[in-house]
């Protein structure tokens, strides 16, 4: 098990690559380079995804531990089945909102030990919101973080001003209902039309990228529906911070929580439950 001079090392590593990153992904959305090849999932990838894996991979690499990312999809599972420490990254997540120009995009970056996150990272540059979170030790909220090329924060800077999550004491009224900006089916629609029966005056909240997950830890909505493909990197962070915000991610088979390092790194579909919607 990591010792907490370990985590601490680790945990700033990944808050200075989150930030180094979003500062590339905001030069090149403010300087509008949209151009968008596809990959081999027929999925757009920008310049900005590619700059941004470079960014974290390098500035991690300080670390000694492998990286999984989504720009690096092609590790072999041979190759990384008996990792028991590694990093899982998105580089830039809602590659479709960033496009849009919505603001819509987040940097995620998940350390994962026995294949379950212990570290979630997940920066919004448009905003300049950072959350993070440690297993067993909270999740948190750090406003006014403004991009940086050459971060280099230190524990106590990190921590000053945090906010723990959530930031609400009970339920919105009416409950409020995250979805995908972009990826929802008719089967999205289906498990809203079911809860609208109960809760007819529920609100419906579109918004892109992880950031979903950041808006259950807050207690901002109550619950999130994803019918729709998504890998373990859109995930990892994600499904700790909200965790440790006292909320839950749950496959639509019942499992309670999303299994990690699989040999195919296709996520199930889920629901998300804020810590006030059980």
């Amino acid at each position: 098990m990591l010792n907490k001079e370990q985590i601490d090392y680790l945990l700033i590593h990944a808050y200075n690559a989150a930030i180094r990153a979003g500062a590339r992904i905001i030069d090149i959305y403010r300087g509008g380079d949209f151009t968008v090849d596809m990959k081999s999932d027929h999925t757009p990838i920008t310049i900005a995804d590619r700059d941004a894996h470079e960014l974290i991979k390098k500035y991690l690499s300080q670390t000694r531990i492998p990286l999984l990312s989504e720009e690096g999809r092609d590790l072999l599972f041979e190759e990384r089945r008996n990792w028991d420490l590694f990093w899982m990254v998105d580089p830039l997540d809602g590659t479709k909102e960033f496009i849009k120009g919505n603001g819509e995009f987040t940097v995620n970056i998940a350390l994962m030990y026995n294949n379950e996150p212990v570290i979630g990272v997940i920066y919004v540059p448009y905003i300049n919101k950072m959350y993070f979170a440690l297993k067993g030790k909270g999740c948190y909220l750090k406003s006014d973080v403004r991009p940086s090329h050459d971060a280099q924060f230190d524990l106590q800077q990190l921590w000053t001003d945090t906010q723990p999550l959530p930031l609400r004491e009970e339920a919105n009224c009416p409950i409020r209902i995250a979805v995908s900006r972009s990826h929802n089916t008719e089967e999205t629609f289906d498990h809203i039309a079911r809860l609208k029966r109960e809760y007819p005056d529920a609100e419906i909240v579109e918004q892109g990228s992880s950031y979903k997950f950041c808006m259950l830890a807050e207690g901002a909505v109550e619950i999130y529906f994803r019918t729709s493909d998504t890998y373990e990197w859109d995930t990892a962070a994600g499904e700790i911070i909200l965790s440790e915000a006292g909320g839950t991610t749950e496959s639509f088979e019942g499992n309670i929580g999303l299994q990690y390092n699989k040999p195919s790194l296709l996520n199930p579909h889920f629901i998300c439950r804020s810590k006030f919607f059980k």
